[in-house]
């Protein structure tokens, strides 16, 4: 394997990508503009793209339809072969264990509110503390999940902004790129051979 089919693993996306101010600007100043240029790139690097449909679905609520038909015709769009994978089961054990620890801190909170005063304040302190506390840096829904599935099924990286896929795709041992990664090892390359 050389070293330029190393670094052009498949890719698998999250929306995270191109609806995430801080990561959309790498690639557009909207949605649709940061698609095209990243299917642009994605061309120029013969790269190979997947998105679960879960995802896609997501996407579809940010892009154009139009937009959405040139990125069909560039990116694999499926569900992961959820029936296949294999997980292991550590894995799953350390996610119950932070999951546990997760609803625990949230109950502190919640009780730490119970006891305080000034209730409307109150209310928009907990919400953000129990979010923060339970979902970040944690998959947290069945489309984070299934993009971890997928390119640990095609043996891809992750393209991704979301703290709780990377957290679980690093676990298993899986390359997770940023914004930034990608542009420094697909977009700065012109002229390279």
């Amino acid at each position: 394997m050389t070293t330029h089919e190393k670094l052009r693993p498949p890719l698998v996306l999250d929306t995270s990508l191109f609806s995430n101010p801080e990561t959309q600007q790498f690639f557009g100043d909207s949605v649709d503009s940061a698609l095209l240029r990243f299917l642009e790139i994605a061309r120029e690097n013969d790269l190979q793209l997947f998105m679960p449909v879960s995802i896609y679905r997501e996407l579809s609520n940010f892009a154009t339809p139009d937009v959405l038909k040139a990125f069909r015709r560039d990116a694999v769009v499926r569900g992961p072969d959820r029936y296949s994978i294999q997980v292991p089961a550590t894995l799953l054990s350390s996610f119950i264990r932070d999951l546990r620890n997760r609803v625990n801190q949230g109950l502190r909170i919640a009780e730490k509110a119970i006891q305080s005063e000034n209730v409307p304040d109150n209310i928009r302190r907990v919400r953000e503390r129990y979010r923060s506390a339970l979902r970040s840096g944690i998959v947290d829904s069945e489309e984070d999940f299934d993009v971890v599935l997928m390119a640990k099924e095609v043996g891809g990286a992750i393209l991704s902004a979301d703290e709780g896929i990377a957290n679980m795709a690093e676990e298993l041992g899986l390359e997770v790129l940023s914004a930034a990664d990608f542009i420094d090892r697909y977009a700065n390359q012109e002229g390279e051979a």
